[in-house]
Parts: structure tokens; sequence; C-alpha cells
């Protein structure tokens, strides 16, 4: 697996945000059960898996709207909320049965740790959600900030996300570099003057080059590379 080719490589990013569904995780499995929980629940149809993945990425509540809102009426709020809460329950239990990592990205992890570049998790998951799976998945101890869609008023797209982030782990945001697979990831960076590195196996519905990232990667493998051309810009 290609490791990071120079140790003492100047200069070196302030800090990497990476997100979280579709980005280091494959979490579709998990998110389609608990979606289709609350579905069978209220006699709706379930939904496969491969239409679930282009809903990530918004949080469990708007995954909830777009899964009800596919197969008729969306429920009024306070239906929304009991279907919510049921959601959450059911994820939070099983959040980790069949999520997995992608392919090199905890070696990426450990060697970005290694060289004690500072890692944030900027995700619009709900935190104790994304907690619980970065522990689970035996990741949070690399991360000094993990910040969830709830962490503060606004969430990706919005620039703040990132910035925020940033904030925490005292990272300047001019020589940051932001992880992701979709739009939101994507748009915030770019407002947020941050080079993107975009994941090309995530969850997007609109293709990755559509929404030019500086750089695709198609695998963990070609990480190291990319972001040492990220590095020279600096």
């Amino acid at each position: 697996m290609p490791r990071f080719q120079d140790q003492n490589m100047s200069p070196t990013p302030s800090a990497v945000l990476f997100d979280l569904d579709g980005t280091l995780v494959d979490s579709a499995r998990d998110l389609s059960a608990a979606l289709n929980h609350v579905l069978r629940k209220a006699a709706r149809p379930e939904m496969e898996i491969d239409r679930v993945r282009h809903m990530v990425g918004d949080g469990a509540r708007a995954l909830i709207l777009k899964g009800f809102s596919d197969s008729g009426a969306v429920p009024g709020n306070a239906d929304i909320k009991a279907i919510l809460d049921d959601f959450l329950d059911y994820y939070l239990e099983n959040i980790a049965e069949r999520t997995i990592i992608f392919p090199g990205a905890r070696q990426v992890i450990e060697d970005l740790a290694a060289r004690e570049i500072p890692l944030g998790l900027c995700t619009n998951k709900a935190l104790r959600l994304s907690e619980k799976l970065m522990t689970e998945m035996g990741l949070a101890k690399y991360f000094s900030a993990i910040v969830g869609g709830d962490s503060f008023p606004y969430c990706k797209p919005d620039p703040r996300h990132l910035t925020a982030t940033l904030e925490k782990i005292t990272a300047a945001p001019e020589r940051a570099v932001m992880v992701g697979d979709s739009a939101n990831d994507i748009i915030a960076a770019q407002k947020a003057h941050m080079p993107v590195i975009g994941v090309s196996f995530g969850y997007t519905k609109t293709p990755l080059a559509e929404l030019n990232p500086d750089i695709i990667i198609d695998h963990f493998d070609d990480f190291p590379q990319a972001l040492e051309k990220i590095c020279e810009r600096f």
C-alpha cells in the first residue's frame, strides 16, 4: 500500500478534515436497515440499499423525509419526531453491524496521525452517532475534533462548519485540506477557500467531476500522492 514518501515533507497541511459516511466508512447497509425499520412500522415499502446510498449526507431527519416521500405523503412534524426517535434508537443500537471502513482509509489515518498532522471529522451526521461510530470503528482516538451536523447552528455545505471545526483544533484554514464524497463537502470547502480531495467511491448523486474538487481519488491508496500535490501549492 502506498505510504507517504517523505515523513518530513514541507510544507505540511495544518490539518486534514474528513467527512464520515461515504468517505471514511461505508455505512449504507446500517442506515438502510434503520430506514427500512421505520418504513415497515409505517406500512411503507422498504427501499433497496442502492437507492438509500444516494439519500445519505444531510442527516437522519432528511434521510427519513426522503424515504417517506418516495412512497407517498410525508408525515407531519409530530409524527416525524416520533419516527426520528425510533430511527435513532434503532440505528444507535445497530450502528456498526454492517458498516465497514473503506479500503486503505485506516492506514491513511494512522499515517497522518504518525506524522502529527491534526485530524478533524466534519460530518452532517448527529454528533452522538458520529462519536459512537468512530469509536466502534476504532478511529476516534486519531481525531483531535469530531464535529456533527448538530454541533453548530449550521452544517455543510455552509463553510462555517469546516472553519469552526478547524478552530476547535486551532488549525489555519488556508493550509487545511478537506476530504469528502459529496456536493456538501466540495461546496463547503470551496466556499471556505480550502483545497478538497474528492473520493469517487462515496454516495454522491452528482458525478464527482462535475463538482470540481481539486483532486479525485478512486482508492485511499492514491491519497498520499494527492495530498502531496496539494501541499506543493501551500
